[in-house]
């Protein structure tokens, strides 16, 4: 049984130790205000004027500045077969995730974000990148988007899915990691709706449709 770190009714945003525009973390907080850091996360949340509710992870990142600020706030994990972020989803107990922090500069640790996303069927959670906000498909999703933005669908393993509402439909397609991906798909309609079959696929949005992709997607569940 995992022990439960940090509980929260409402949202809880993720912070890593990458980089985060303030702006971002303000739209998070006001969407999930309790905040929770994965290891040096800590010291990007104190470096934002953010105090964690906890920080979790196998503490190889955070300063011991921050360790001495933080005080019992401070959980470590020592195993290692899960990424600091994978911590956090395992030890906090919250109805979504908005997760800030986890994509940037090195390219491993945003395809292992991306990997955690795609694995947690029961845990939505939003991870907030430069541009866009990434996401595991639900089943179904209903979005209101206007007709030309960009949609973009990304298989984590062989993939079927139906749509209405999308430029090039998805219908009768074998997606692949290594095969055909849905990236780059446009709105063709008032309604999006996207179902899928089988399989496991991220959808990416421009991050500003952070707030309609979370209502979308808790709505759906």
């Amino acid at each position: 049984m995992t022990d439960t770190f940090f509980t929260c009714d409402a949202g809880v945003v993720l912070i890593g130790g990458g980089v985060v525009d303030p702006a971002d973390l303000a739209i998070a907080r006001a969407l999930a205000p309790a905040l929770v850091a994965a290891d040096g996360g800590g010291d990007r949340a104190l470096a934002l004027g953010a105090v964690p509710e906890r920080v979790i992870g196998d503490l190889d990142s955070l300063s011991e500045t921050a360790r001495a600020r933080l005080g019992a706030r401070v959980i470590r994990v020592a195993e290692q077969e899960s990424t600091d972020f994978g911590k956090c989803l395992s030890h906090v107990a919250a109805p979504f995730y908005i997760c800030l922090g986890f994509a940037g500069l090195r390219l491993d640790h945003t395809l292992a974000a991306l990997s955690e996303l795609a694995r947690r069927p029961r845990q939505p959670a939003f991870l907030i990148a430069e541009d866009e906000v990434v996401f595991r498909l639900p089943d179904a999703l209903d979005l209101n988007l206007p007709v030309g933005e960009r949609v973009s669908l990304f298989p984590f393993g062989p993939v079927r899915a139906r749509s209405t509402g999308l430029r090039w439909p998805l219908d009768g397609i074998d997606f692949a990691p290594a095969g055909r991906v849905g990236t780059s798909n446009e709105v063709s309609g008032p309604t999006v709706s996207i179902h899928v079959e089988t399989g496991d696929a991220l959808l990416l949005l421009p991050k500003r449709y952070l707030p309609l992709a979370l209502r979308a997607v808790t709505r759906s569940r």
